[in-house]
């Protein structure tokens, strides 16, 4: 049967305007001030569709005109090993990643797969676009390996430094090309090149936080933990470069009240970062709805310290309507910050626990847990949703691995005329 496409509108954030999408619109062209759209689905009852594969089960809650090949959803389960070890009755684990003994078979181990087979989706099967998508590293193997699996020509921007993070088990296809920014450089900088590109109408920018279907791929974690759960969660933990993830999942757990059958949202959403990368948990633990300053090169510095480098974004959607402070500040929620030491200590109790291994973003987001249950903050006995976003690269890696290096590194310093031209010739 083939698929009809998912019937959904617009929404803006920050006057609640409705409006029609125009086929790839990130912002709301009549809006006052900036703002994230949200996408408001004509199916307001939670869905799954059981004659869809992977993600797309999710397709009633996904803005997508069409399917792609290999995709995988979330999988929750009721924790017992990490559980007992925090003493909590009902710790629920969402995993991203590839854990076949769990169900778990993302094949690049994060929940950013998530993302991008819901964001490819959104694009018509025959658009002329090259997309553009910029990424501290996880996400950039998520889109690639999608994108080479279904044919999508892409480019991928992602600072030098993170190139580690672009392995794969099979080859990329020709049709995916990664243009780096020079060693020293940040996540930031990835951006910046990505917009250089995207002046020239033949480059589509995928448009991060605010592209719908991005925010409602990575919302398929909080609609698997509602599916095994029964109802909305008391609190949801997850660690955040952008804080995307976080946003998405408030929104699906906004849907989830509106469709009534699981109880209202009173859902807290606690965020953490690596420091000395603070830059969200700061600006939150100042009261303040704007981000604290940040120089360039502190970012950078502090960029290269961190274990868990895909939590170093300089340029988040934190303050923007409809962004994380307006979440963390609806929700209840707060930030924590971890260590390094912490992050490499939860990663060896969780795999202790769990009998796998997990990313070290995903062990800052255990971490947390266990500071909010040491303060009371959270209380043992809560239903509790546990974000693990990245998982299995042990399993994943067993037969090998190759990694992509990059096509082009080009400086910052270039213009916009010069990038196009670079990655014109690539083509």
């Amino acid at each position: 049967m083939k698929f009809q496409p998912t019937e959904y509108k617009l929404m803006d954030v920050g006057t609640g305007r409705v409006y029609e999408d125009s086929g790839w619109n990130l912002a709301d062209p009549q809006a006052p001030a900036p703002s994230l759209v949200r996408a408001v689905y004509a199916n307001e009852k939670f869905t799954p569709r059981d004659n869809l594969k992977g993600l797309y089960r999710y397709a009633d809650w996904l803005p997508i005109k069409r399917t792609l090949k290999k995709s995988h959803a979330p999988v929750t389960y009721k924790s017992k090993g990490l559980a007992d070890l925090l003493e909590m009755d009902n710790l629920f684990i969402t995993l991203s990643g590839y854990v076949p003994k769990k169900g778990a078979r993302m094949e690049t181990c994060s929940f950013k797969e998530t993302e991008a087979f819901s964001v490819c989706a959104r694009l018509p099967k025959n658009d002329r676009h090259i997309l553009v998508v910029q990424s501290a590293g996880n996400t950039a193997r998520a889109f690639a390996r999608v994108c080479s699996d279904n044919d999508i020509p892409i480019v991928i921007c992602i600072p030098n430094d993170n190139i580690s993070d672009l392995w794969f088990t099979r080859r990329i296809k020709p049709c995916v090309k990664v243009i780096a920014t020079p060693h020293g450089t940040d996540y930031y900088d990835a951006i910046a090149l990505g917009e250089k590109l995207c002046k020239d109408s033949r480059y589509l920018a995928e448009g991060g936080a605010k592209n719908v279907a991005r925010r409602d791929g990575m919302g398929t974690t909080i609609l698997s933990a509602v599916e095994t759960i029964g109802r909305i969660p008391d609190a949801y933990f997850q660690a955040v470069g952008s804080g995307t993830g976080a946003i998405a999942a408030w929104e699906n757990a906004c849907r989830l009240e509106k469709d009534g059958r699981f109880g209202s949202n009173e859902m807290r959403v606690y965020c953490v970062q690596n420091a000395p990368y603070t830059l969200m948990y700061d600006s939150w633990k100042s009261g303040s709805g704007d981000l604290v300053p940040i120089a360039a090169e502190e970012s950078r510095r502090n960029a290269e310290i961190i274990l868990a480098k895909v939590l170093s974004n300089r340029k988040p959607p934190y303050s923007i309507a409809g962004g994380l402070h307006d979440v963390l500040t609806a929700s209840g929620g707060d930030f924590y910050k971890v260590t390094n030491d912490e992050i490499v200590y939860w990663m060896l109790q969780f795999y202790n626990k769990e009998g796998y291994d997990i990313f070290p973003a995903a062990a800052s987001a255990v971490a947390a847990l266990f500071k909010a249950l040491n303060e009371g903050t959270v209380k043992k006995d809560e239903t509790v949703m546990l974000n693990i976003t990245g998982a299995g690269m042990l399993n994943a890696t067993s037969g090998g691995f190759e990694l992509k290096k990059p096509d082009l590194v080009l400086s910052t310093e270039l213009s916009a005329e010069e990038v196009i031209s670079s990655v014109d010739r690539l083509f």
